[in-house]
């Protein structure tokens, strides 16, 4: 036997366990892969710390504020992020939106800085500081810096190029002790809700979350998980592991043992249903290639029906490659979290 077909053979044995689970009912199933889903991330101790937030800076910008803020996560780590925050939010209190990075330098990438900290002078790469868009449609933005990226990389890293990430290391560290590096994301992505929902001139139940690439699995994965996220959109990511990181050599932050004996990606996704989801894909992504992004958007889209809310998912599949388009998601957002009219 080829070894490509020992190991398409193996994606087919998974498939064909998971369709025999399907016998149960859909609220069973949801329920039971919540559950399994939640456990192949990893065993992260649940830390009864407070946040403590320490503000570590605070800069007026073009119609907006933008914060650098530090909090504590899980299990002792700390992680900066940045609030940005409008000059005319979209209603009082505001709703506001996670929005979290791929892979390249950090959190600085989608707020309008260059690597070392000074203002966007060049271009701003595939992630378009989305983050500024987001503020200026009226939300309050907090854009976290996801460990093994910029300023939160291993000592060994940080002399290295800015967009070079300690993703390997720390996936591998943590898939040897039962856990895993989009487990830690997820979990510490819970601790920038807590953060949101505990801020002044915040609406606690209006948070929405957006991520790229990498970001795109985090933003995914926590709404999928955690019902504090009233909708999400997932760009250049949702598609299926046999088509995208089965088919190519991938960053290891990607992969969680055992996940296909439990679902593909479209089913993991569809766990944020009823609540939106929106997917932006690139036609010409070589990453995360169309056809297997189309085939992931009509699993959801029968998926969402199931669930009776057949309106609440969408999708831009926009001329680009693995980028940010921006337009149709933010307009989607915008109707996702408008907010009641402020009685006079």
């Amino acid at each position: 036997m080829k070894l490509e077909d020992y190991l398409q053979s193996l994606t087919q044995k998974a498939a064909e366990g998971r369709g025999a689970g399907r016998a149960l009912g859909r609220e069973e199933r949801r329920l039971g892969l919540a559950e399994a889903f939640d456990r192949l991330l990893g065993d992260f101790r649940e830390d009864e710390r407070e946040l403590e937030p320490k503000l570590l800076d605070r800069r007026e910008c073009d119609g907006y504020v933008r914060e650098h803020i530090e909090i504590s996560t899980v299990e002792g780590l700390r992680m900066k992020l940045y609030v940005l925050v409008p000059g005319r939010p979209a209603a009082d209190p505001a709703p506001a939106v996670i929005a979290l990075h791929g892979h390249g330098y950090g959190s600085r990438e989608i707020v309008g800085l260059e690597p070392g900290g000074s203002e966007r002078s060049g271009s701003p790469g595939l992630h378009k500081d989305f983050a500024v868009s987001l503020v200026r449609e009226g939300f309050v933005v907090a854009a976290p810096e996801l460990i093994g990226f910029g300023e939160r990389r291993l000592e060994e890293d940080r002399d290295k190029e800015p967009g070079m990430s300690s993703c390997f290391r720390l996936a591998a560290h943590l898939l040897l002790t039962g856990r895993t590096l989009a487990g830690l994301r997820v979990r510490e992505t819970a601790r920038v809700i807590d953060y949101l929902q505990g801020r002044a001139g915040v609406d606690p139940n209006r948070i929405g979350i957006m991520g790229i690439s990498g970001g795109g699995l985090v933003a995914g994965f926590t709404a999928a998980l955690d019902p504090r996220i009233h909708c999400a959109v997932v760009s250049g990511y949702a598609s299926l592991f046999a088509d995208s990181i089965l088919a190519r050599n991938h960053c290891l932050d990607n992969y969680i043992p055992g996940i296909l004996l439990e679902a593909e990606m479209p089913e993991l996704l569809g766990l944020i249903a009823p609540r939106g989801l929106f997917l932006e894909a690139g036609v010409t992504d070589r990453i995360f290639p169309r056809e297997p992004a189309a085939k992931a958007y009509g699993e959801l889209r029968s998926l969402y029906a199931e669930a009776g809310a057949p309106d609440a998912v969408g999708a831009d599949f926009f001329e680009g490659g693995h980028e940010i388009n921006g337009g149709p998601a933010f307009a989607w957002l915008r109707d996702q979290l408008a907010a009641p009219a402020i009685s006079a």
